[in-house]
């Protein structure tokens, strides 16, 4: 196997539903970020020693990262049913990768490796014996992300041991980390499962599904979609830009929704879907406490983790019982990775920037050392 150096310059490859982020990590640090992948490896300054990806969905047995040969590329490609949305993007990604640089290692590390750790209690469905095949568990997605800040959080507390990392941007998912493993989660099967999101849904009862194709409502072929791009946020105000729902909802809030159009409409379904969101945030957080057995450090992290200073706040507030409280200077003007506790609070609260890449040219080098 190819060896690299911690110093190694690595680029990393992160291809999601809808983007492609490419960046060169050196030394642990981001050195440069691309709009794509270059036409010429010329065009990368000075060569990199690997390529590192992100791939969504690892499967039953990819638990690790693991260098690309064609064997593997087939098997990440055997897995697209479990992540049709994501999966063909990633592999798009490692093909023009791999013909850009074919003389380098290239390395999938996969967001479903983290919760690997999640113990059986909390992966298994309760369903009959006959549909508990070994691939159809809860997997859990987001895992570099909770990855790297669980890293973080070892540096900025360190011996702290009960972390719960709030992920949250378009698609949003909780972790629970014991000692720097995750032990539980709230995306499932697939990341339509857990939070409310920005286009979906999260959590729903199997059996409001059910009685709504039962009597009519929605056919099969339409209901994939709807839960995936027309749910969430979008589906309870019309928008999945959270930051403009908490503009209008306090807009309603202040006597001021004049200037929204219609108060009581568009203001109000704001408030509504705000106030859903943030309960089930706060719950989730709560669920994940109970599978720690308490809490050391609250981390934000993501899109909306990092910029939201009102969800910070609201959840804050409404988790003063597990010992959360935000400092409302600190809160609003935070610099991650930033320590916004209140003075005295029993649990820590931090925000971290989400580093993926960063993550990634972690587990790249950490494999090819």
């Amino acid at each position: 196997m190819t060896t690299i150096e911690a110093t190694s310059r690595v680029l990393v490859v992160n291809a999601g539903s809808s983007s492609l982020k490419v960046s060169v990590v050196e030394d642990g640090r981001r050195v440069e970020k691309l709009d794509g992948l270059p036409d010429r490896p010329s065009d990368l300054l000075r060569s990199v020693a690997a390529v590192g990806h992100r791939v969504v969905h690892g499967g039953p047995d990819l638990g690790e990262p693991v260098v690309v040969d064609d064997a593997v590329e087939a098997h990440l490609r055997d897995l697209t049913d479990l992540a049709p949305l994501h999966q063909p993007k990633s592999l798009h990604g490692l093909d023009e990768a791999r013909a850009l640089l074919p003389d380098v290692p290239h390395v999938a590390c996969f967001d479903t490796a983290f919760h690997r750790t999640i113990p059986a209690a909390a992966s298994t469905h309760a369903l009959p014996e006959e549909w508990r095949r070994p691939e159809l568990r809860r997997y859990g997605f987001h895992g570099l992300s909770h990855a790297w800040a669980s890293r973080r959080v070892r540096d900025l507390v360190p011996g702290a041991r009960r972390v719960v990392v709030c992920h949250l941007g378009a698609g949003a998912s909780l972790c629970a980390v014991l000692d720097g493993r995750s032990v539980d989660t709230t995306m499932g099967f697939t990341p339509l499962d857990g939070l409310v999101m920005a286009t979906r849904s999260g959590s729903v009862d199997p059996g409001l599904l059910l009685w709504l194709l039962e009597h009519g409502h929605v056919e099969v072929g339409d209901l994939g979609e709807a839960l995936e791009k027309r749910s969430g946020l979008l589906g309870l105000a019309g928008t999945g830009d959270l930051a403009e729902l908490l503009r209008r909802a306090e807009a309603v809030h202040d006597g001021d929704g004049a200037d929204d159009g219609d108060a009581g409409g568009d203001g109000a379904a704001a408030r509504l879907a705000v106030d859903v969101y943030l309960h089930r945030l706060v719950c989730g957080i709560g669920a994940m406490t109970a599978a720690l057995g308490g809490l050391d450090v609250l981390v934000f992290t993501g899109g909306v983790g990092e910029n939201a200073v009102a969800v910070r706040e609201r959840a804050a507030a409404r988790l003063a019982h597990l010992g959360v409280a935000v400092d409302p200077a600190r809160n609003a003007a935070p610099e991650p990775d930033a320590d916004v506790s209140a003075p005295g609070a029993g649990v820590r609260t931090l925000v971290v920037a989400a580093q993926e890449d960063l993550e990634i040219a972690v587990e790249v080098t950490r494999l090819l050392r």
